[in-house]
């Protein structure tokens, strides 16, 4: 008998495939002290919010992800959260560490808030993320989309292999502990899919 985390989900609820980006695609995340800033509220909204992640990954300027947020919550209202939630924590890490473009990037975010006319000073994260909807019955779609956030370290010639890539779900994929907590997913027959592990 299957226990919970062990039966298919086929077809699970609706996941979505979203890429935030930073603004102007600035080289935000080359920090440890930065990137720990996204570890840590990807796991706030995993244990507090009822965040599922299938996949993550943490480029310089991008964040890759696989989710599927609480229930009857669009992806929108996580997107919003997430933002409002991580740009005060990045400018504070910001502040705190030596780093030569700080007060060049910390003008940049300012400057690109202001035509924008909103209550927020600065804007880390660019305003849309066009998040694609995975169906549950495509749990293929799901699989592909898994396979190309892992991909992303490697397409940029960062590390040969994705799971040597310590600020992504390829490491919980291939059997090694990450730093967030992921549902991992392995296909299942020919056209299913199950979840097979939480870290």
């Amino acid at each position: 008998m299957l226990n919970d985390k062990d039966k298919p989900i086929l077809p699970f609820d609706a996941g979505y495939f979203l890429t935030l980006n930073t603004v102007d695609k600035i080289d935000v995340f080359v920090r440890p002290a930065y990137k720990q800033v996204i570890v840590d509220a990807l796991n706030y909204f995993v244990q507090s919010q009822g965040l599922v992640i299938y996949s993550w990954c943490l480029m310089s300027s991008h964040l890759h992800l696989a989710i599927r947020p609480e229930e009857e919550m669009p992806p929108a209202y996580f997107e919003r959260d997430f933002k409002k939630y991580t740009t005060p924590a990045i400018l504070k890490a910001i502040e705190m560490e030596l780093d030569f473009r700080r007060e060049w990037m910390i003008q940049h975010f300012e400057d690109y808030g202001k035509p924008l006319k909103r209550i927020e000073k600065f804007h880390v994260w660019q305003n849309c993320s066009s998040p694609m909807r995975i169906d549950g019955q495509q749990p293929r779609l799901l699989l592909d989309r898994i396979a190309h956030i892992h991909e992303n370290p490697v397409r940029e010639k960062i590390v040969e292999h994705p799971e040597a890539y310590i600020f992504s779900s390829a490491r919980d994929y291939a059997g090694m502990p990450g730093p967030v907590t992921v549902k991992v997913v392995r296909q299942q027959g020919l056209f299913g899919a199950k979840i097979v592990s939480s870290n």
